[in-house]
């Protein structure tokens, strides 16, 4: 789970104030730090990660399809995922991109997904239809 940053006050006032107050410290302070972006890596840390080994064959199969651009088994694969859940990072829409991984079994879609960002290798999976997801670590 992402915690969400606090806000300060500018120029480090709520640091002077506070020192102020508790340790009776002269208001002055140094200027506070400029806020800085969280990094895409820091991001989707709150995603969870996953090695493309431990991923299900069927998931490896898709992914391969990706690669080759299709054909893809059901028409909804290609189509643009909305993140409408807010998990994954806030992005434009048409960035993220959503492809079926079967599930042996199912008489439908099933609830797997490999979800695509627009980034080099940043590929999502999902076995709970957009509950949670795993950053895909090509590398191991």
């Amino acid at each position: 789970m992402r915690i969400p940053p606090r806000f300060t006050l500018a120029g480090g006032v709520a640091t002077a104030l506070l020192s102020s107050l508790l340790l009776g410290a002269p208001a002055t302070a140094a200027p506070a730090p400029a806020p800085t972006a969280l990094s895409a890596r820091a991001v989707v840390a709150a995603v969870g990660e996953i090695c493309s080994s431990a991923l299900p064959s069927q998931a490896r199969t898709t992914l391969g399809l990706i690669d080759a651009g299709g054909p893809f088994p059901y028409s909804q694969d290609g189509s643009v995922f909305q993140n409408r859940e807010g998990i994954l990072p806030s992005r434009a829409s048409g960035y993220y991109h959503e492809y079926t991984v079967k599930t042996p079994g199912s008489p439908n879609r099933g609830a797997r997904r490999i979800v695509t960002g627009n980034a080099a290798q940043e590929d999502y999976y999902t076995a709970d239809h957009y509950a949670s997801f795993d950053l895909i670590d090509h590398g191991c």
